[in-house]
């Protein structure tokens, strides 16, 4: 089966022609590249290029003092407008060139011919259409009324090569023999430049990406049984799909339901084209552009008001634009009173929730309400329930629990494992995944496909979706089995009868799982050896190295901790917390993991490529100094290290961990404090028992380092919601020297006046909020008392720094 499928667009109709071979486009397909390494050439924990580190000139300077709580704030508050004032960029901007939907295709079920394509808009996808129409028709599809697929289509690298080639040529080729440009020739010069420019910002993207290659293109699919007593078999069977580079493609399944019925009834291109034209044309312009911290913070939280301002913000430029094309003042101009200006602004609303941006698609003069989600996680592609995904498996296992096949990298907690938890560890770990749905719909198993890529991911890790099949079946299992840790999903019940095909296969209608007996066992590696020898008491743990590898954990440890997580989830389901909490512990869940692991390379191989900065927050800046994980005790550090051992030797080399080390090393490269790791301090606050000591300096040096809006993103990425917000920070109100107590009072102050901070603050108790106000109103009154004395820190209204404010304070105690 030839797997490459060569597309073509063309402007208008069914089949399209290249008249330049600049405007060919790439193949498609719906396997990887064969010429994409599973692998990349990273070894030994160590990434292929080293992360810059920065320099601790000014980075890491402790030389600044808070200022008073009146001047900070009007400082925070002179930042906040200039930040206000600042144009605030879309996420997709009215002029882009880049369509919502690429391509809509219709295939039917012919009685002699099989799976066959009618319609492809606005261009044909040349090369192996059957195996798109054997995509689009599932089977058994003719035994339901309607029924749902996703596929992936991968873009064949090996035309881009051509294509920069070409473009390089055709800026080398420009000149005539007298030296002399012709007109001609200058605009094929300029497009061939353009083309070129648009191959290097591709390329820019996929390095940012990791190198994992272009965005995959996310087929919708759905497909209708009508009966039809003229047909031959009494039926007729027809799929139509979406193709678009979006990952949230759930959003277009009101518009294919619609459009389908109209093509049973029209079954010609223009019923592609009114649907192409109308999904092209929804308006996603006043949808913000968010930050990686605000993307953060906003999936990690419920509230439905959180970075409004940035929407009103987006309204208020439309409402200026709109006004200044009919030559009409500004909204803020009293010329016409804001009479005009209001009504223009009345066309455009703000979301009722920030988290789902609200737009609409005219289709047949009918107008469909959409909600795009304003920020998406890594590997999240469609709409499926996490909640649905863990009780199909989590039912059957607590009313009749079944051992599994021992395996070190799935089985980390024995032979009775959470069957969630050995799902995790063989994605983890890029194991051969298989979801069994027979006699079930395709799109169930789909969304059991797209829900694990999510859970394995936490919003963190990447590199799952890339190689998942949401939908396949027994025709493409030659190009399947080349895909090394594929995650797929099929209805055929002969792939459970193979179990040379999978390592792992999940049956949902029983709600069972299976190892396979053909898994290779895991192999011994160098970090296994060392920890041993490291840890010589926890050898047992590990099952001893010299024999087969296997755990031989008692029935009732739980070393790794996932017992105590699985029923810590399975009480947030049964108490109705919903899917965004279920997803919230999960991403703190995959962040604690990587943070272990990160923990066993710097002890077992003296450094780790999963903490970048390590040297400069172990550098001391603001008093404090340290980094990664924290654990109460050294014991209960080489306990869990040893229980996590075998999984984290299994994803050190997978492909979602070589990717992890890129996104960290971008995401250093935007982070705006790296001087100290907020996140260890924070743990420090909420795990440990600390002196008075550690404590002030944990807290001066979050006043000292905490000042801008991006460095207080930053901060709330690690007080989430789900790990009590601010309620660690507040304590240091309570803190028994008066310098921390106010430098604390600063710190809330900044963040009160944050756009997202605001609402950590309103998520604080009434008891601390009380503490603050007790702290502040006595160092307004020690000020103000010391202004009036001749020894005063603060003189004609200038600043005073910390220490002179407590100065103040024991002046007027």
């Amino acid at each position: 089966m030839t797997s490459t499928l060569n597309y073509r667009p063309s402007t208008s109709g069914t089949t399209g022609s290249t008249t330049n071979t600049l405007d060919r486009q790439a193949s498609l397909s719906s396997f990887p590249s064969s010429r994409t390494a599973s692998n990349p050439s990273i070894r030994n924990g160590a990434p292929a290029t080293t992360p810059p580190m920065p320099g601790r000139g000014g980075s890491i300077s402790s030389s600044r003092s808070p200022s008073t709580p009146s001047s900070n704030q009007r400082t925070a508050q002179r930042s906040e407008a200039a930040r206000s004032n600042a144009r605030l960029k879309s996420q997709y901007p009215a002029d882009s060139t880049e369509r919502h939907v690429e391509y809509i295709l219709v295939a039917s079920f012919h009685v002699d011919r099989g799976p066959i394509m009618e319609h492809q808009y606005p261009g044909a996808i040349s090369g192996d259409e059957n195996m798109l129409a054997e995509l689009m028709l599932p089977d058994q599809a003719h035994v339901r009324k309607q029924d749902w697929t996703i596929f992936f289509l991968h873009k064949d690298t090996s035309e881009d090569d051509e294509k920069e080639e070409e473009a390089e040529e055709s800026l080398g080729e420009g000149k005539t023999l007298n030296g002399h440009i012709t007109d001609n020739e200058e605009e094929s010069r300029k497009a061939a430049s353009s083309n070129g420019s648009a191959l290097k910002t591709l390329q820019e993207q996929e390095e940012i990406e990791g190198g994992e290659g272009p965005p995959l293109i996310y087929v919708l699919n759905l497909v209708n049984t009508k009966q039809d007593t003229t047909a031959k078999r009494g039926a007729v069977v027809k799929a139509m799909a979406i193709c678009t580079r979006h990952s949230f493609l759930h959003i277009y399944k009101p518009l294919l339901l619609l459009a389908l019925e109209e093509y049973f009834r029209a079954p010609f291109p223009e019923t592609l084209a009114a649907l192409y034209d109308a999904v092209n044309l929804m308006d996603l312009s006043l949808m913000p552009r968010l930050t990686v911290l605000e993307r953060n913070i906003l999936q990690a939280s419920d509230t439905k008001d959180l970075f409004i301002e940035k929407f009103e913000q987006m309204i208020k430029q439309k409402t200026a634009e709109d006004s200044k094309s009919k030559e009409l003042p500004a909204p803020e101009s009293p010329e016409r009173g804001g009479t005009e200006s209001s009504r223009l602004a009345a066309r455009y609303n703000t979301p009722r929730d920030t988290h789902e941006f609200e737009s609409r698609v005219i289709y047949n003069q009918i107008p469909i309400p959409i909600k795009i989600p304003t920020s998406t996680s890594a590997e999240t592609v469609g709409d499926f329930s996490l909640i649905k995904l863990i009780q199909a498996f989590s039912t059957p296992h607590a009313s009749s629990p079944q051992p599994f096949l021992i395996h070190p990298h799935l089985t980390t907690g024995g032979a009775y494992t959470h069957p969630v938890s050995v799902l995790v560890n063989a994605i983890l770990t890029q194991k051969r995944v298989i979801f069994l749905g027979h006699n079930q719909p395709s799109g169930e198993v789909a969304e059991a496909v797209l829900a694990a890529c999510a859970l394995a991911s936490g919003g963190v890790l990447r590199g799952f979706t890339r190689h998942a099949f949401p939908y396949t079946d027994l025709t493409k299992i030659d190009e399947l089995l080349n895909v090394p840790g594929f995650i797929a999903g099929v209805t055929n019940p002969a792939f459970a009868n193979h179990p040379e095909w999978w390592d792992l296969l999940c049956d949902l209608p029983t709600g069972r799982m299976k190892i396979s007996n053909k898994l290779d066992p895991a192999q011994i590696t160098d970090g296994l050896v060392y920890f041993q020898q490291q840890n010589p008491g926890y050898a047992s743990s590990m099952g001893g190295l010299g024999g087969s590898g296997v755990p031989s954990l008692p029935a009732s440890a739980d070393g790794t901790g996932d017992s105590a997580f699985m029923d810590d989830l399975l009480r947030s389901i049964s108490s109705r917390h919903g899917e965004s909490a279920i997803r919230s512990k999960w991403r703190d869940y995959v962040i604690k993991f990587t943070r272990i692991a990160a923990a066993f390379e710097e002890s077992v191989y003296g450094a780790s490529a999963l903490f970048v900065g390590a040297a400069v927050a172990d550098a001391g800046a603001h008093g404090v100094h340290g980094h990664g994980y924290v654990w109460p005790d050294d014991t209960a550090r080489a306990r869990e290290l040893g229980a996590n051992v075998w999984r984290i030797e299994g994803w050190r080399n997978t492909r979602s961990y070589y990717a992890f080390i890129q996104d960290l090393a971008a995401v250093w490269e935007r982070r705006p404090i790296r001087s100290i790791d907020l996140a260890h301090h924070h743990d420090r606050l909420r795990c440990l028992k600390l002196s008075h000591e550690d404590s002030a300096a944990i807290y001066l040096a979050l006043a000292a380092s905490v000042r801008t809006y991006d460095e207080i993103c930053q901060l709330l990425t690690v007080t989430p919601e789900s790990n009590a917000g601010l309620f660690y920070i507040s304590l240091g109100l309570f803190h028994q020297e008066v310098k921390v107590r106010l430098a604390t009072v600063e710190l809330l102050e900044r963040i009160m006046l944050h756009e997202a901070g605001r609402h950590f603050w309103a998520g604080l108790s009434r008891f601390s909020k009380l503490a603050f106000v007790r702290v502040k109103r006595d160092l307004d009154g020690a000020v103000a008392k010391a202004n009036g004395s001749v020894d005063s820190p603060v003189e004609n209204g200038h600043e005073a720094g910390l220490d002179a404010r407590v100065r103040a304070m024991g002046m007027a105690g």
